[in-house]
């Protein structure tokens, strides 16, 4: 017996913990294997893994060829899912998070559902054709990332239209979590309409109105919990899961490099950046020297903006729209994914490091997947050496 109830999903009941999805490469199959075989929710992030494949970085490294540089990436997301797969050892649940503003959404989430992926999360805009995009995979699980209520209902009741509902919905609060947020504005992330109480409340009511019933999705709650007490209170609060990132991104089996973890671990998390990214979404992310740097020349780099394709440093067009690639001066300007690849990478003076606003448990230690998971559901702290 357990103070709390396993989540449904996919036909399986798992542990209520969702390992957020972290791009560039932060969240790959290391991780959610790791996550997964826990019986709890593993997530790769699907942008641009190729960055863990030196022979597909080799073939692509140099390259101005959108379309091969798209099959590489497809090819390592395919590795990468069967990767995760094979270490959950039939445990768990392998989601794969695929970003709506990405250019090639359509060709990643068709690839993760005929790799074997039990779930698709989406985000960075609302997911209104995702059923049509998994429509050969009815078992493959739907789960959309919104922020508000609202979002929620223009989703479901579209969603319903075509006879699909979705599985659980992320309901990712701006005001806490890392990366890119949910919110149409950087001055809206703190917004009282997306606190959990008043968006638990209201998905509820919401589900009601739908005579959903047995069919509802499950809520799980993302961005700033980071803690045993806030697991508890949530799962006793209308939740039926949490989503955890940045404490995730940091244990042993995180993909990014060491030096990527000690950055998220080291950084004051009452001292990060707010600020629009290249996809012009609000975004979170360590004040690292560049970051300063550029957010303090970003008001001359957004006056001079300007359309010119060949801005796009690696022509692979990654984005749907991109502030530095399009012209638009409203949104960042600099190459999100050389960020976020050299992020991942470790390389502390170019990269990107997205984290939430959330502690993290251990303090300075790096710990595994299995004691965080320990932690978050049980509140047991290690006792051993880090």
């Amino acid at each position: 017996m357990t103070w709390f109830k396993s989540l449904s999903l996919a036909g399986r009941e798992l542990l209520p913990i969702v390992q957020g999805g972290m791009g560039v490469g932060v969240s790959a199959h290391r991780l959610a294997g790791a996550v997964a075989s826990q019986n709890a929710v593993g997530t790769i992030a699907s942008v641009d893994l190729r960055h863990h494949h030196p022979d597909l970085v080799e073939k692509t490294e140099h390259c101005r060829d959108r379309e091969l540089i798209t099959q590489a990436n497809l090819e390592a997301l395919d590795r990468e899912v069967r990767a995760a797969l094979d270490l959950s050892q039939g445990r768990g649940l392998v989601a794969v998070n695929v970003m709506k503003a990405v250019r090639d959404h359509p060709a990643l989430v068709r690839q993760a559902c005929e790799s074997g992926a039990h779930a698709i999360v989406m985000g960075a805009g609302l997911p209104m054709d995702l059923p049509e995009m998994t429509a050969d995979h009815p078992k493959v699980s739907l789960i959309p990332i919104l922020s508000e209520a609202r979002g929620v209902a223009v989703v479901l009741k579209k969603w319903l239209k075509k006879g699909r509902m979705a599985d659980a919905v992320v309901i990712e609060h701006p005001g806490h979590a890392g990366g890119h947020l949910g919110a149409a504005k950087l001055e809206d992330v703190h917004d009282e309409r997306f606190d959990f109480k008043r968006v638990l409340a209201e998905c509820h009511k919401l589900f009601q109105e739908l005579q959903l019933g047995r069919d509802a999705p499950r809520l799980i709650v993302a961005g700033g919990v980071g803690s045993h007490e806030q697991v508890r209170h949530w799962l006793n609060n209308g939740a039926d899961a949490v989503q955890v990132g940045t404490a995730f991104a940091v244990t042993q089996e995180g993909d990014a490099h060491e030096n990527f973890k000690r950055v998220l671990i080291e950084a004051d998390p009452d001292k990060l950046a707010e600020f629009t990214s290249v996809a012009g979404l609000p975004a979170r992310a360590v004040a690292t020297p560049w970051l300063t740097r550029y957010l303090k020349q970003e008001k001359t780099l957004q006056a001079n903006a300007r359309c010119d394709e060949r801005r796009c440093s690696q022509r692979m067009d990654c984005l749907t729209q991109c502030g530095m690639r399009d012209g638009i001066s409203r949104f960042g300007q600099f190459c999100i994914d050389l960020k976020l690849a050299a992020a991942m990478r470790g390389e502390v003076g170019r990269g990107l490091f997205f984290r939430g606003a959330s502690k993290l448990p251990f303090g300075n230690a790096m710990r595994s997947v299995r004691e965080l998971m320990d932690y978050l559901l049980h509140g047991n702290m290690p006792t051993t050496a880090a």
